[in-house]
């Protein structure tokens, strides 16, 4: 199988298959020292009742000898027999995954054995797809595992691995690229399958799974302080053979790459380029189109779909991405489904519970979304809710409706209008030096408007008589500045800019971390409940001589395992909710509607064009208190802030 046959490719793989096979018993002799050392105080006592029983080791202390060693024999026998069998019953962490059946993909089958045939190594027991660009092998082979995997078809080995493929390459890519990108894993399935490397693969995986049995919840004080004894065993042979494992996964690699330059070489170079814009346009539609939905309790049910119009739109901004659209009329992978929206939707769901924690299936609160209903469900409800938010907290601080000033002292309109927050937020305004130093520019223009030509001219002479001077002077009026801005730098880090902004922050940070630790806690308690009713199945299953699927859980503790971002910060967080009222009025008072943009999200549509200087403007609201650059786009866009907004 790993014959060297004179050509480079041969000799790259016969070398990657050797190394991984040495870093394999290398693995092994570490088990085998462990193994040693327990049973050497056995064998010392073996050779003391052995001398005492010839005559050799006679007398009170060769008795005593015999004792102690037949004690600390027995412990650590005891001790050895329950981490071998911790290690062995500890059921390693399995990757979320949605699980296809022959039946739902027999092309995608056909096409993997195919492929493996071609590459002269054993087919994947079973194929399963991840909400996530990229691809790799699995071992599912124990008995806690069996369960999750799909029966395989005539000619797979029950010791295969799983082939577990990402979901958007499926509908990114052509038929060909995947063909391509899969073959140097599915070369990986000929290592995987040499006993020695299978054994050191299942080693480790024990020791990692055993490493984790002291966090399982349920145990009782004396049972987790054996946990922690096995764990902590189990962490010291993990550490002594982790750089012989990763050699070993090395050169695993090695030898499936090498054999995969046989097949579609030339399209492999070309789909990776499909890889990186994949992987691209997938991250952006998961951070700013569908964490929004899943933060409203919503669940957009076709991601995969999406990212090809993700991807399509980056084709048609960026010059780089040009002509990667063309690709379209080719057949996309998904083809090879039976059901491309089922599969879809499934794992659009996992990709909601892996990267923010929601619930396992739908419900009243984790509802689907379509994509024609973003706009209207998610954009619109996430825009009132956010001012609804707002004007909770500006109510909770004591402003109440009517009773807040602006600026200038006049009344601020009753009900939950803009001017009631652009008012608390410039109630003191302090401009920065730029803005002071912008208004003195404005003025001095100004003031110079009706200069008449002649006496321009004159100035102009008279100004390039004086120009060492005021060159002279420019220097240190910069000096000057610097000076200042560096001073009224050390001053804003005492004291905020705009105090009032600062307190509506803090108010709706709290109130966003209440709403976000009850959200969890009902996730939390769903899941128990459905953990609890899986183990009750699994030990009727288990009484009746049937099987049931586990629940699927992380190696990283409770979902998300991945959050997509860190925790906003709380002027981050007002920047938001501001920006949500100036869209609610927008929509309300002016021709403005909720939109969806692929790559950046929500988005204000004003005339049918996407509004993108509207940011700027609020932040100045909230950082400077200054209202004017927000004043004059509602001006020019036609939005009535004095007017109150329609809330959830």
């Amino acid at each position: 199988m790993y014959g060297v046959s004179g050509t480079g490719s041969d000799v790259g793989e016969e070398w990657g298959a050797r190394a991984a096979r040495s870093r394999a018993l290398a693995v092994l002799r570490v088990r085998g020292r462990a193994l040693g050392l327990a049973v050497l105080p056995a064998a010392v006592a073996v050779v003391l009742y052995a001398g005492g029983v010839t005559g050799h080791f006679t007398g009170s202390g060769w008795d005593a000898a015999r004792w102690v060693v037949t004690v600390l024999a027995v412990i650590v026998l005891i001790a050895a027999t329950a981490v071998a069998l911790v290690v062995a019953r500890a059921r390693p962490a399995a990757t979320p995954t949605v699980e296809l059946a022959e039946t739902a993909a027999p092309d995608l089958y056909r096409l993997v054995r195919d492929l493996a045939d071609r590459l002269d190594v054993p087919a994947p027991a079973a194929i399963a797809l991840t909400p996530d660009c990229d691809s790799w092998l699995e071992d599912r082979t124990h008995r806690a595992h069996r369960a999750l995997r799909t029966p395989g078809g005539e000619g797979e080995s029950e010791g295969a691995p799983v082939l577990v493929i990402g979901s958007p390459f499926l509908w990114w890519m052509r038929v060909g690229e995947l063909r391509a990108v899969l073959a140097p894993v599915v070369a990986g399935t000929g290592p995987a399958a040499q006993p020695d490397i299978a054994a050191a693969r299942r080693f480790v995986r024990g020791l990692d799974a055993a490493v984790a049995v002291p966090g399982t919840p349920g145990l009782d004080p004396v049972r987790r302080i054996g946990a922690g004894a096995v764990g902590q065993v189990a962490r010291v042979l993990l550490r002594a053979c982790r750089g012989h494992a990763a050699e070993m996964e090395r050169g695993v690699a090695v030898a499936g790459s090498e054999r995969a330059q046989a097949v579609d070489y030339g399209v492999r170079i070309v789909a990776q380029e499909q890889v990186g814009l994949a992987y691209a346009g997938w991250d952006r539609l998961l951070t700013r189109v569908a964490l929004p939905a899943w933060r409203m309790g919503r669940w957009p049910a076709k991601l995969d779909a999406g990212v090809v119009s993700a991807l399509t739109e980056l084709s048609r901004r960026d010059r780089l991405a040009d002509g990667f659209s063309s690709r379209l009329g080719e057949r996309p992978a998904c083809d090879l489904l039976e059901e491309p929206g089922a599969v879809d939707e499934a794992a659009s769901l996992l990709a909601a519970r892996l990267f923010h924690g929601g619930p396992a299936a739908p419900g009243p609160d984790w509802s689907p979304v379509e994509w024609s209903q973003y706009p209207e469900e998610v954009v619109d409800r996430k825009w009132r809710t956010d001012a609804a938010r707002l004007h909770q907290v500006l109510d909770g601080l004591g402003l109440a409706d009517g009773t807040a000033r602006g600026a200038g002292g006049e009344r601020v309109a009753e009900g939950p209008t803009l001017t009631r927050v652009i008012a608390h937020l410039a109630t003191e305004p302090t401009k920065s030096a730029d803005a002071r130093a912008e208004a003195d520019t404005d003025a001095a223009l100004d003031a110079g408007a009706g200069v008449d030509t002649a006496d321009a001219a004159d100035t102009t002479d008279a100004a390039g008589a004086d120009t060492d001077t005021d060159a002279e002077d420019a220097t240190d009026l910069d000096a000057d500045l610097d000076l200042d801005l560096d001073a009224e730098d050390v001053e804003d880090d005492d004291e905020p800019v705009n105090p009032a902004a600062e307190a509506l922050a803090g108010a709706l940070s709290a109130l966003l971390a209440r709403e976000e630790a009850a959200r969890e806690a009902r996730v939390a308690a769903s899941a128990l409940t459905a953990e609890a009713a899986a183990r009750s199945a699994e030990k009727d299953d288990r009484h009746s001589g049937g099987t049931s699927a586990p629940v699927v859980s992380g190696p990283d503790g409770p979902l998300p395992l991945f959050p997509l971002q860190p925790p906003r910060s709380g002027r981050d967080l007002l920047a938001d909710h501001v920006t949500a009222m100036v869209c609610c009025a927008a929509v309300d008072t002016a021709e403005a509607t909720p939109g969806l943009d692929w790559l950046d999200g929500p988005a204000l549509l004003v005339g049918g064009e996407r509004a993108t200087d509207l940011g700027p403007r609020v932040l100045a609201l909230v950082e400077e208190g200054d209202p004017e650059p927000l004043r004059v786009w509602l001006a020019r866009t036609g939005v009535r802030p004095e007017k109150p907004v329609r809330l959830v």
